[in-house]
């Protein structure tokens, strides 16, 4: 019997995934390690949308970035570009009706991070360009840093909040449940991954930690391959980004 797969997805976007995993005869669990809310306040956030138009280029980090955005956004304005740093962003704005070819993301799907995505951008054509960048309450600054340094006028939209989940008796009944099930974990954030071992810390049980860093952890992205590792993970695959090359990492394991 092969193992459950643990998808740690915040849930607006595990299931369509869930679903793949499910018609390959896996049982999966949903385990979202971030709770994605929207920001208490959303007039700031409906404000800078509403002047979409007035921006030559629009960056967002992440599928949470494009799912709270678009809750504001009637349409896409004819040629404004857009910008991800991975595959599920990607697809997120083509599902809402981005044209594929306004949307410039990383050439590699192996190394879809913000570092691969300045090198596929024209940085110089950005000189006295407006950009906006659509992300979390709190991220990484070298997408701004490197705009502002190409000579955009930078704008950065905090448009949602994550947090790891409490630990609840709920929550550690589950998280005890799968590791003895010698689970395979689908992480998609270093900052989840962190969250987990944190959760993991708080049971305090050596032994639990132990196992999880034993187990098989299925990561999109180098950046988070490199955090599994510091923590001690030792059996961790790298697939690049996009939902088709996890099911293939899936697949060709026993």
């Amino acid at each position: 019997m092969s193992r459950p797969v643990v998808l740690t997805r915040p849930i607006a976007q595990a299931e369509p995934l869930a679903g793949r995993i499910r018609a390959l005869g896996r049982a999966v669990e949903v385990l979202p390690l971030l709770e994605i809310t929207p920001l208490p306040d959303q007039a700031p956030l409906r404000a800078a949308l509403a002047g979409l138009a007035d921006y030559q280029l629009v960056a967002f980090v992440s599928p949470n970035a494009v799912d709270a955005a678009f809750a504001h956004i009637p349409g896409w304005p004819e040629g404004l570009r857009a910008a991800v740093v991975g595959e599920g962003s990607r697809q997120a704005l083509i599902a809402r009706g981005v044209p594929a070819s306004q949307i410039d993301c990383p050439a590699d799907p192996a190394h879809s991070d913000t570092e691969h995505l300045l090198q596929a951008l024209d940085l110089s054509a950005l000189r006295g360009a407006r950009v906006l960048i659509v992300r979390g309450e709190s991220g990484r600054e070298l997408m701004a840093d490197s705009f502002r340094a190409a000579g955009a006028a930078v704008t950065v939209l905090p448009a949602y909040r994550r947090a790891v989940p409490q630990l609840t008796p709920e929550l550690a009944a589950r998280l005890r449940a799968l590791i003895d099930a010698d689970a395979e974990w689908i992480i998609t954030s270093s900052e989840a991954l962190r969250g987990l071992i944190g959760l993991l810390q708080q049971l305090n049980n050596v032994k639990i930690v132990a196992s999880l860093q034993h187990q098989h952890l299925i990561v999109p992205h180098s950046r988070i391959a490199d955090t599994a590792r510091e923590l001690g993970c030792q059996n961790v695959t790298l697939t690049g980004s996009g939902d088709e090359r996890v099911l293939a990492a899936l697949q060709s394991r026993p």
